[in-house]
């Protein structure tokens, strides 16, 4: 049984009104300041349930956790630990605010999870546009393209969140190179190193990614970077999304390419492009010819300004949507073969659902109201035509009395493999119980 002395000695202290996981709330909270506090504190918690917190911003996802003891928040567990320029690599502590890391001197992170819905869509768009204005080295930072506002490098990894530029530089399990987490029973273990080219033992690191917490804490990320591009252009058209097969087949390299579309509204796609001055234009050129002709593109290298014709418009500045989930209560994350994504996004706007996502990558995010008619009927519209994509539909949030009645995760393949990983990292299923797929 866990002593309270000594968990109050390794820092712990009891929970307020607003440590709360899925509206259920804990007993205790500690914020370990280095990996060793963390294992510490860990091993001094031998049978209390736990949950880990950053920023919160995803605390809503995934069901409730069956108990909870302790929550384990990362805020004192910040600070860019390592910046090796001349390796693009860089050492983080698992707390670190993600938009930190989209300012290292000519260099960035691509990686840019999706940021909660703003409510605004100038908010959304004055956030995204945040990250592009420029960096240290002059040229277009860009790091926040996609959106971060928020979260941390932790929490990205656990939840493998990713946002538009996954179509050219992947997800944060495809950038993080190197890991230390802190086992249930409280042992240290680090997994890959501080160079690309890693490929001796287990990758540990991916099975971590996306594990929502529930193999041990990670405090420590080690993540590839990439030079800051010395200019960008988004070429925005009124489209449908179809048309993406358009830019996919042509040699543009696009770094992102987004659809949105809602209920009564047109549909739209949006495309960045990353690199040099007159590359950007250029290829921003050809991409405006293909979504309609007659649009002009100035980059971030020249002078900051926008120009339009018919339905296309190309400029600096991203759309407000960009980068934010969909506005509603319920949130389905769906995935598909690019050639089924039109008739995906058409069955999910068809349920009364507003999705945004990579036709680039055939990864979507619907969202409605929770108190339209039938919930369960959208949700189960939506994932039969994810399975005919090729794909899934996963209930990311949705409102405390529906989320019980709500198939989350849909067929999961390789469930019982899971079940069994589980088991070998935490026997007594003390971290995150309930949390992840299948009750893991």
């Amino acid at each position: 049984m866990a002593d309270l002395e000594e968990l109050f000695a390794a820092g712990a202290v009891e929970a307020g009104p607003d440590d709360v996981v899925g509206g259920v709330p804990a007993r205790l909270v500690a914020a370990p300041a280095s990996t060793e506090e963390a294992a510490a504190l860990i091993a001094a918690s031998s049978d209390l349930t736990v949950a880990i917190r950053g920023s919160g911003t995803k605390l809503s996802w995934g069901p409730p956790p069956r108990a909870l003891d302790l929550i384990i928040d990362t805020r004192r567990l910040t600070g860019v630990v390592e910046h090796a320029a001349g390796d693009l690599i860089t050492v983080v502590r698992a707390g670190t605010p993600m938009a930190d890391l989209h300012t290292l001197p000519g260099q960035q992170l691509a990686l840019d999870a999706m940021r909660p819905s703003s409510g605004t869509a100038g908010g959304a768009a004055s956030s995204a546009a945040a990250g592009l204005s420029g960096g240290s080295s002059g040229g277009a930072e860009g790091g926040t393209a996609g959106g971060t506002a928020g979260g941390t490098a932790g929490g990205t990894v656990a939840a493998n969140a990713s946002g538009p530029r996954r179509l050219r530089y992947g997800t944060a399990r495809d950038l993080l190179i190197g890991i230390t987490v802190v086992r249930p029973d409280g042992r240290v273990t680090r997994a890959g190193g501080k160079v690309v080219k890693n490929v001796a033992g287990y990758d540990l690191g991916k099975l971590y990614t996306g594990s929502f917490g529930t193999l041990g804490l990670i405090t420590e990320c080690v993540f590839r970077l990439h030079p800051a591009p010395a200019a960008i252009a988004f070429v925005r058209a009124v489209a449908p999304p179809g048309h993406a097969a358009r830019i996919l087949a042509a040699q543009v390299a696009p770094s992102a390419l987004e659809v949105h579309a809602a209920p009564g509204a047109d549909p739209e796609i949006a495309v960045l492009i990353e690199g040099t001055a007159g590359g950007v234009r250029d290829r921003a050129a050809d991409v405006a010819r293909m979504l309609g002709a007659g649009a002009s593109a100035r980059t971030s290298g020249e002078a900051d300004a926008r120009a339009g014709s018919g339905n296309v418009d190309v400029g600096t500045d991203p759309p407000p949507w960009w980068g934010a989930m969909p506005p509603g209560d319920v949130l389905v994350k769906l995935t598909g073969v690019l050639s089924q994504l039109p008739a995906l996004v058409a069955t999910a706007v068809g349920a009364g659902a507003t999705v945004t996502g990579s036709a680039g990558a055939g990864v979507l995010y619907a969202a409605f109201p929770a108190d339209c008619p039938e919930p369960h009927g959208r949700v189960e519209l939506m994932r039969a035509a994810a399975i005919r994509a090729g794909g899934h539909a996963v209930v990311l949030t949705a409102p405390d009395g529906l989320r019980d009645t709500l198939d989350m995760w849909g067929p999961v393949p390789g469930l019982a493999l899971m079940r069994r990983v589980k088991a070998q990292f935490d026997p007594d299923h003390r971290f995150a119980p309930g949390r992840f797929v299948g009750g893991i």
